[in-house]
């Protein structure tokens, strides 16, 4: 090689978009955690003996058991040697057949591509069709991803074009689920913020959405409308009234409506009902049915079925023309999921039915799992709404509290002198102080001047009211510290 030629990959030869991304959950108390972590290892003495990790929502990662009848399709589809088995259930033997019957020789380890594009999509729509009182729902409209993170940065990435020298804008709000931010950035759009209403339970205001969207359109092209449903990290379950107005605001301003409905199948309010925005859309008659454009997402990582680690997810396109679709068929645009990830969405959208062995126990732990987290979201708020200086809305669904804290002004003007935002400030002082793992909530972006941090409540009820117990007493001391 001759000397002196330069290297091809180098920082500063990078694409800007890339070295432009945050990754704001990674972001200053996650580099603290590690380096505290490292140092227990190393046997440095702290105030606690182990960090307390309350950072990811990580479902099975924090204690919720997989679905047995999931897990038991699964294990016999990687060794069909257990369909000999006595102690499996014969409807999960069964389920087991009928898919190895259909995927390519036989077996998960072939590359399965006619199952993920013709055979599990026909499973998807059937399963929509039920949701949604059997409006109708086309298997070519769904198509698979590679979770919901890749199935977000396709999706978007499919409306990005410069016209007359503005760059598209993607509105998004705030708070919101930092992976948003990040995809905004990878795809060279343009982030529109528009502030959700924490005075009524974190819900769209539209209003507020119109105030964004037509000062946006000084300086981008705004074409895309998100809506996070339960939302993370507020745990905002929409009702149909704000939802209905979300869709006569997307028809009026000709904007895509982009869906994020993860969380659907974690509702656990009194009184809240998870609509898909595909239900109510088609309700309203065909002046939207017909006209507004929709694409709303799923996974298996949340809810009872919790597979995360299987990533898989899927997104229906309604009002999107077939050559668009057949486009996007055709490229592996959205990535090809692990073969055991199709098979769990499968077994998540069409789980055993009345009269078959499983039955019984799969419905058990299904609601066993939504009532332990209604029991954890009703102990988070109450003993975070009986420290002075912390406020927590309703938790109405998803997996998360997204509190707001006081932080007194001296103890800002701390955090400002260290370049720091003051709720960063707090959650790495309590993560010194008490070895809690908190998300600060300016990762997720919140109305200037207050302040906010997420925690999600996973953990077993005597941990948690642990966990709770020591926030609440180390931001009382860290009021009179800084007061």
């Amino acid at each position: 090689m001759a000397a002196g030629r330069s290297k091809v990959l180098t920082l500063g030869k990078l694409d800007p978009t890339i070295t432009g991304i945050t990754s704001p959950l990674r972001g200053h108390v996650f580099q603290r955690a590690l380096r505290i972590k490292q140092e227990l290892k190393q046997g440095v003495k702290k105030p606690f003996k182990e960090l307390t990790d309350c950072f990811f929502g990580d479902l099975q990662g924090m204690g919720q058991k997989p679905m047995t009848f999931i897990r038991q399709v699964c294990a016999i589809c990687a060794y069909p040697e257990l369909l000999n088995s006595a102690s499996l259930p014969e409807d999960a033997k069964q389920r087991a057949r009928d898919i190895l019957k259909n995927v390519a020789g036989g077996t998960i380890g072939a590359y399965n591509v006619e199952y993920s594009v013709f055979d599990l999509p026909e499973k998807m729509a059937k399963y929509i069709e039920r949701r949604d009182g059997g409006i109708p729902s086309r298997a070519s409209n769904v198509i698979i991803s590679v979770g919901a993170s890749r199935a977000i940065l396709s999706a978007l990435s499919m409306v990005i074009v410069e016209e007359e020298g503005k760059k598209t804008g993607v509105m998004i709000s705030t708070p919101r689920w930092p992976g948003y931010m990040d995809a905004i950035k990878w795809i060279g759009a343009v982030e529109v913020e528009y502030y959700l209403n924490e005075e009524n339970g974190w819900t769209p205001n539209m209003q507020e959405i119109r105030r964004a969207l037509y000062e946006a359109r000084t300086h981008c092209n705004p074409k895309v409308l998100c809506i996070e449903n339960p939302g993370n990290p507020t745990g905002c379950v929409q009702n149909r009234e704000c939802i209905e107005e979300v869709i006569r605001l997307a028809a009026e301003e000709n904007l895509l409506l982009f869906a994020d409905e993860v969380y659907q199948d974690t509702v656990f309010a009194p009184g809240c009902y998870f609509h898909s925005f595909k239900k109510v859309l088609f309700e309203m008659g065909p002046e939207y049915s017909e006209n507004v454009q929709l694409i709303s997402i799923h996974s298996i990582s949340k809810g009872h079925t919790a597979e995360a680690g299987m990533r898989c997810g899927y997104l229906e396109f309604v009002n999107i023309e077939e050559a668009v679709l057949e486009c996007l068929h055709l490229s592996a645009f959205f990535g090809h999921p692990p073969v055991l990830g199709m098979i769990v969405m499968g077994l998540m959208l069409d789980p055993p039915m009345p009269g078959e062995p499983s039955y019984d126990n799969f419905m058990a732990e299904k609601q066993e799992t939504l009532n332990n987290l209604a029991v954890k979201a009703r102990l988070t708020e109450e003993m975070l709404n009986q420290a002075p200086g912390i406020h927590c809305n309703p938790i109405q669904g998803a997996i998360h509290a997204f509190p707001r804290i006081e932080i007194p002004d001296k103890a800002v003007k701390v955090a400002q002198a260290q370049g720091l935002e003051p709720d960063v400030f707090f959650c790495r002082k309590l993560l010194d102080e008490t070895g809690i793992i908190l998300v600060p909530g300016s990762a997720f972006g919140q109305l200037p001047g207050t302040h906010h941090f997420r925690l999600p409540f996973l953990d077993p009820v005597e941990k948690l009211k642990t966990i709770l117990t020591s926030i609440k007493d180390y931001h009382r001391k860290f009021q009179q510290e800084y007061s």
